[in-house]
């Protein structure tokens, strides 16, 4: 009799040292809170919250989570991804890497000698190189880029231990309403066939295709616990064409072309060049009214630029970290203020290396406001719209501080130094609590 009392204490024992972590939440069905950002207006978002049993599918390979989202299809759906699935496969799970989509006579020696500058001059790529990049790409295009519909959510199981992953794939919400992404990795959406620009920048570009998340004329979006970055394929890694940086990647988030109520949380986006586009072009004068994204509680590590960049947008910024590592000699900026662009920022904390000041946390192209508050830099309480206008003053047109409008939809606002240590806790996939 005693022997069994033991066992029966020894087995309550372990059961309460079981880390709080062992048995993770079923979020599948969760819902945006109420005034949790601009994804609550109108309605709020509800994603795939409605789905019937039918439609709720656990997938663990690209097959079955191209069949999942049913070619973007409305139907209420839930998707949940366990493990890591990798987009560059064929429809037997195999493998596909840049030499199984190159067609036609394509390869990037001959794509180099044919557009040298020195011999092809600045205007635009054409002729049989060109039509071969162009068909090469539409082959991995068909792979990687995975439509999302309304009324879907898409859920990573799993932990920080084991954390689930799409590589590979340009998730993409174009012309859809009411999805929700939450606790997922994706990482290195990478082009294996980028364009050559002559006129871009002067100098000319690289182009690349492929967004890990891009929001195409979407509303009602909630993105929650995401970690984005080119893990795997490292742009900083890649060779030198044409005195430029030949780039795998375009954004990790951008949200363009019309997108509107957006709420981006506790997500990390981190190495990576440009993190973050809201707003298509300054021409694109159909996006005024638009647009609306809050961010709150996300991580910026070793981005270069775009944490956002903002065009026509009222875009609430507030309780963000960023981090500048001391061999990011690339750091351009966080904020970008363009076109029309209305960015209240309140109460972010910025973290940098010596060669990086202040006044290089933010960059305006013909933006005309920014209203920022509560700003922490490197621990210390800084005005960044006098900073930059002191900074640029007599080489820019001055930033105002009223951009216009008051954030009204937000969850409890904490000081940058409290959510500081939040979001370095709390942000990025497998980190809901």
């Amino acid at each position: 009799m005693r022997l069994r009392q033991i066992t029966v204490a020894t087995a309550l024992l372990g059961l309460l040292c079981v880390p709080a972590h062992a048995e993770v939440r079923d979020i599948s069905r969760d819902t945006l809170p109420t005034n949790d950002g601009w994804a609550a207006a109108d309605g709020g978002t509800t994603g795939g919250a409605a789905a019937d049993d039918a439609h709720v599918y656990t997938v663990t390979d690209r097959a079955e989570l191209v069949r999942a989202l049913d070619g973007g299809s409305a139907t209420p759906k839930i998707i949940k991804i366990a493990g890591t699935i990798d987009a560059n496969t064929d429809d037997d799970g195999d493998h596909l890497d840049c030499a199984d989509y190159a067609t036609d006579g394509y390869s990037l020696k001959k794509y180099l000698a044919a557009y040298d500058p020195r011999t092809w001059g600045s205007a635009k790529p054409s002729g049989p190189q060109e039509e071969a990049r162009r068909a090469s790409a539409a082959k991995q295009a068909e792979r990687v880029e995975l439509r999302v519909g309304s009324n879907t959510t898409i859920v990573g199981l799993g932990d920080s231990r084991n954390t689930a992953v799409l590589k590979g794939a340009s998730l993409q919400i174009r012309n859809a309403d009411n999805v929700i992404v939450r606790n997922l990795e994706l990482r290195d959406a990478y082009d294996c066939f980028p364009v050559w620009q002559p006129n871009t920048g002067g100098l000319g570009d690289w182009k690349t295709a492929y967004d890990n998340l891009w929001l195409n004329g979407a509303t009602h979006v909630w993105v929650d616990h995401v970690t984005a970055s080119d893990k795997g394929h490292p742009d900083e890694k890649e060779p030198t064409y044409f005195a430029r940086n030949y780039l795998r990647h375009d954004g990790l988030l951008d949200i363009t072309n019309g997108s509107d109520l957006v709420t981006v949380s506790w997500s990390r986006f981190a190495d990576h060049d440009k993190a973050m586009l809201i707003g298509s072009s300054d021409t694109a004068s159909g996006d005024r009214g638009r647009l609306r994204v809050t961010l709150h509680h996300n991580a910026f590590a070793s981005v270069v630029q775009r944490a956002p960049r903002v065009r026509f947008g009222q875009v609430h910024v507030y309780n963000n970290r960023y981090v500048v590592d001391e061999d990011d000699a690339d750091y351009r900026y966080s904020l970008g203020v363009s076109t029309e662009s209305a960015v209240f920022a309140e109460n972010n904390a910025f973290h940098t290396p010596g060669h990086v000041e202040a006044a290089d946390l933010v960059k305006s192209w013909n933006g005309t406001a920014l209203h920022q508050s509560g700003t922490l830099f490197n621990g210390y309480p800084v005005d960044l719209l006098a900073i930059y206008n002191a900074y640029n003053s007599g080489s820019e047109r001055d930033l105002t501080a009223d951009v216009g409008w008051t954030p009204t939809l937000h969850t409890k606002i904490d000081s940058a130094e409290a959510a500081d240590r939040e979001v370095a806790r709390g942000a990025g996939a497998g980190r809901i609590r």
